[in-house]
């Protein structure tokens, strides 16, 4: 298992670099992403820096609600061993209500750093694409304390993999748009627009998109479009969706809608 060991040898090396931290007994805090929920797609640097860190934060109130904690469970089972500490992050807009618990979930990960300890903080996906664990990250660096962001899978590519379909070739643009938001201006983007996290505002971006393909935009032109839909990709409750009308069927948060263009 040569490369098991060059891993964790490569892990410590960015421990070492991630601190001078650790001289002074101050601990790392990494983002890692654990793909879209298929645990094969955990990559070998995330399960090998789970393995090595001292605290598992988890982004729920509880290991039993946390779908990043089961798909790291799954190949990890010794997890359960480990020091969880729950961090839930709130899906809602209130700004007053967020900093309340953006504000204590950094204090309980700035309390555990400063102990010399490090931390784990897992997001499904990939970090660098709308995860909660960014919010963090920003205070923690902000505050002098060294943060590691491990990549994982993205949601999106996962999604069309198993669509079989490519994101984009040659010039196409790929757009990639939070679906809780408005989403009428984005009908004319063209290439490839992906829909993040569709699942509660999907009547309406069905209603946006049938709407602009039966030319009811401002331009009065009929917008030649393939539309795809996955929900909760990679996990056993994995649905597929190829069209609107397919699409309607589709429920859950973790809603991926692609949009092609001609």
């Amino acid at each position: 298992m040569w490369y098991r060991k060059q891993e964790i040898i490569k892990m410590d090396k960015q421990v070492e670099r991630a601190g001078d931290d650790n001289k002074n007994n101050i601990g790392v805090l990494y983002g890692i992403g654990v793909g879209p929920g298929d645990p094969e797609l955990m990559t070998l640097k995330a399960i090998n820096t789970i393995k090595a860190c001292d605290i598992l934060a988890i982004p729920a109130a509880s290991k039993e609600e946390c779908y990043a904690y089961s798909i790291v469970q799954a190949v990890l089972p010794d997890i359960e061993n480990k020091q969880i500490m729950c961090t839930p992050f709130p899906m809602i807009k209130d700004k007053e209500k967020l900093a309340i618990s953006h504000n204590k979930i950094y204090r309980d990960i700035v309390c555990a750093l400063e102990a010399g300890k490090n931390v784990a903080m897992l997001t499904i996906g990939d970090p660098s694409v709308y995860s909660t664990y960014m919010y963090i990250h920003k205070r923690v660096m902000q505050a002098g304390f060294t943060a590691v962001m491990i990549s994982g899978v993205p949601s999106f590519c996962a999604a069309a993999a198993r669509l079989g379909i490519s994101l984009g070739e040659m010039r196409d643009e790929i757009h990639i748009i939070p679906a809780s938001y408005d989403v009428r201006a984005t009908v004319g983007y063209g290439g490839t627009c992906v829909y993040m996290k569709s699942g509660k505002k999907l009547a309406e971006l069905i209603e946006v998109l049938r709407t602009a393909a039966n030319g009811g935009t401002d331009t009065d032109e009929e917008a030649d479009m393939t539309v795809y839909g996955v929900t909760n990709c990679g996990m056993e409750s994995e649905r597929v969706y190829r069209g609107l009308d397919e699409l309607t069927e589709a429920k859950g948060y973790l809603t991926i809608v692609i949009v092609k263009y001609s």
